[in-house]
């Protein structure tokens, strides 16, 4: 029920009704007229109930880079004869679509069919533009998934020992989403090892923090990574609604959340000529480093409760036979947390 109520709340909130929030555009040109034009298409806006943050650049060139700087969602070229859009849509085709809206009206004023160019169009293999966003649900659900087991099965483990097979998850997942993103499906056309090194980040940030908190949330670690990586994250992660088409909540999320920093520096590597690619390879760094930080901190915690679970039982005498060696990054657990982990484990599974 909680999660029923969670993914309602996260889902309609933020999709339900997508309109510009601050969006911004331009007008080419200079003058008084196209300083008056874009103040009209301002007041249209606010009157429809939409917020667009509209700009003058003086010219075509000046558009292009703020463009492919994905500092706008559309510059419309006015023209007595031919009417042009200028739009990436793979910075966000949702985007490009609501900004075709607000300027054909324009065009059609004049009885001009508008012109739309995209400077950015998505691969061949992904039309859309929307595979990153499926790639990261991919990468996310194996992410989130492995918590559980590492947390529950491997709850016996020293803390050590989960960081390892963490490393090692982390790496399988995101060898497994750069294939399908790329070889398989071909949503990446170019620089695949740079998608397989930033899911990794992205993967192993999950996997760390998760397996840090368990030791604490124990049966509501599968619950709080959903909050986290599926109902907060996917709903701002840019994916199919960049945050100047959501509300002011899962907008600021964008600006920080792992997410958005896997979407949008996937489309600084492939699409945008590595542009602000650093700022969201470190917010992918944040995430980990705030993982490693959790795994720490509960390792810690477990040593410290070690001593406290009672007297270690004594050798088996020589005469009973070979004595049998536990792995030295395994230790006893009690009944109780048998019942509860085999308890977490039966509902991770139905989850």
């Amino acid at each position: 029920m909680l999660m029923c109520v969670g993914m309602g709340l996260a889902y309609l909130g933020a999709f339900v009704n997508p309109s510009p929030h601050h969006m911004p555009v331009a007008v080419v040109g200079a003058g008084p007229s196209t300083a008056a034009l874009a103040q009209t298409i301002h007041d249209k806006a606010a009157a429809a109930g939409d917020s667009l943050d509209v700009r003058t650049v003086p010219d075509r060139d000046a558009a292009h880079h703020l463009l492919l700087e994905r500092q706008l969602s559309g510059a419309f070229v006015p023209s007595a004869t031919a009417p042009e859009l200028l739009v990436a849509s793979t910075n966000a085709d949702t985007s490009a679509t609501v900004a075709e809206k607000v300027f054909t009206p324009l065009a059609t004023a004049q009885g001009k069919p508008l012109k739309v160019t995209d400077l950015a169009p998505p691969a061949h293999g992904d039309p859309t533009g929307q595979g990153v966003f499926f790639f990261l649900v991919a990468v996310s659900i194996g992410s989130y998934a492995s918590v559980a087991v590492l947390g529950g099965a491997g709850a016996v483990l020293r803390m050590r020992t989960r960081a390892a097979f963490v490393v090692v998850t982390s790496f399988a997942v995101s060898l497994i989403g750069a294939a399908l993103a790329g070889p398989v499906f071909h949503v990446v056309s170019h620089g695949l090892w740079g998608v397989w090194a930033m899911a990794w980040l992205y993967s192993a940030g999950i996997l760390f923090l998760g397996v840090g908190l368990h030791t604490f949330l124990k049966r509501w670690t599968t619950l709080t990574m959903m909050i986290l990586f599926v109902m907060l994250n996917f709903t701002t992660s840019g994916g199919l609604y960049r945050p100047e088409l959501l509300n002011g909540f899962f907008g600021a999320l964008h600006s920080f959340w792992n997410g958005a920093g896997l979407v949008e520096g996937l489309r600084s590597l492939v699409y945008f000529d590595h542009i602000g690619l650093g700022r969201h390879v470190l917010t992918l760094v944040a995430w980990l480093v705030v993982g490693l930080l959790a795994t720490t901190v509960a390792g810690l915690y477990e040593r410290r409760r070690r001593p406290a679970r009672g007297p270690v039982p004594a050798p088996a005498p020589a005469s009973e036979g070979p004595r049998r060696h536990a792995a030295p990054s395994v230790r006893e657990e009690t009944p109780e947390e048998h019942e509860e982990r085999e308890e977490e484990m039966d509902e991770s599974v139905g989850v």
